[in-house]
């Protein structure tokens, strides 16, 4: 489900397995969680999702397209103002961000918190 006017933040959940190995956990993911603790007015702004790891990940796929289902992304509001480094699906038309420095500080310049280094 959509949430109007917001951005969608889809990370992994953690102890998850990757065949029969396992559990694990995405360190980038866990990078993305941190900074949603330091600063947790974010997940009042954004949408976070929480996903599993198996693919295929549909509620990914069917915002920014099968080959964009990799995770930390953040699937940027459709009124929002696309930033230079954002990618745009080819099937949807979608802007989004993947990689914890460029979802920090993209978060950072949208809310006005603070920002990695």
């Amino acid at each position: 489900m959509w949430i109007m006017g917001k951005h969608i933040l889809f990370v992994l959940k953690p102890g998850f397995y990757d065949g029969e190995e396992g559990p694990y956990y995405c360190p980038h993911s866990a990078a993305i969680e941190g900074i949603l603790k330091y600063l947790p007015e974010i997940e009042e702004k954004v949408d976070v999702r929480r996903i599993d790891f198996q693919r295929p990940r549909e509620e990914v796929i069917a915002l920014i397209g099968e080959e964009n289902q990799g995770s930390p992304v953040l699937v940027l509001d459709e009124q929002a103002e696309v930033p230079p480094d954002a990618q745009v699906s080819s099937k949807t038309g979608r802007a989004f961000l993947h990689g914890t420095m460029e979802i920090g500080n993209f978060l950072s310049q949208t809310f006005g918190v603070m920002r990695p280094h």
